[in-house]
């Protein structure tokens, strides 16, 4: 997903311009350092406290050059209209967060105010339209049967959360007067992996893997049945 987004920030901005980002969910801060090493000023904000002390910890071991373009702000992603002027931000990553928010459109429309003209919203979403593959294609039918009526699931960790679809993003996106400019699937191939699956050893395993998924994840039909959507909004 990482190289999807440089794509997406390379198709949209002038290369070498020093982008502000808020990264709304960051959890440990992965994708928040990957973008500050870039060069880029990005604030990230959290809720969870564990998760804020695991990113400034992530934030402190990195040269000071790389700390002085991280801000951490702890508190709920649906508030930032309390913490941050609308319009003050290049690109708004949301990763992972929405299947936590029972009523993500008013969340989603706070968002695009956050983003300038032109700028870019990164929404990472459980597929609502493949609810169905994972617990199918473990042969678990009973789960794969009531996954077609529902967008509820368990999650891995045991939650019991929601998923969006394709087609109802896209609306909310269009909106809030960020519309839907492109979107890739993500995990197509390796959802069913257990958690805890070694990486693949052997010479050019793990490239040829992530060569698949890559391409999966543009093309039709697989990107339909991806476990997780990636969709790239643009504010007008």
């Amino acid at each position: 997903m990482a190289r999807q987004l440089d794509e997406q920030i390379a198709g949209r901005f002038p290369v070498g311009q020093r982008l502000r980002v808020l990264d709304v969910g960051m959890g440990q801060g992965t994708q928040a350092l990957r973008l500050a090493r870039a060069g880029h000023q990005v604030t990230g904000v959290e809720r969870d406290a564990t998760m804020v002390a695991a990113a400034r910890q992530a934030v402190a071991s990195e040269p000071e050059g790389i700390r002085e373009r991280v801000r951490i702000v702890q508190g709920d992603g649906r508030d930032t209209g309390v913490h941050f002027l609308p319009g003050g931000f290049d690109v708004v990553l949301c990763h992972g967060v929405l299947m936590y928010v029972e009523e993500p459109d008013a969340l989603l429309a706070g968002l695009a105010r956050m983003l300038a003209p032109g700028g870019l919203l990164s929404l990472l979403v459980r597929n609502g339209d493949a609810l169905a593959m994972r617990s199918g294609l473990s042969g678990d039918w009973t789960t794969a049967l009531a996954a077609f009526d529902t967008m509820a699931y368990r999650n891995r960790l045991g939650l019991d959360v929601r998923a969006d679809r394709l087609s109802a993003v896209t609306a909310t996106l269009a909106g809030i007067g960020a519309p839907l400019h492109a979107w890739y699937g993500v995990r197509v191939f390796t959802d069913t992996a257990p958690d805890g699956t070694d990486l693949p050893g052997g010479p050019g395993e793990l490239e040829t893997l992530l060569a698949a998924e890559e391409r999966a994840g543009r093309t039709d039909p697989y990107r339909g049945v991806a476990a997780l959507l990636h969709l790239c909004g643009v504010r007008g």
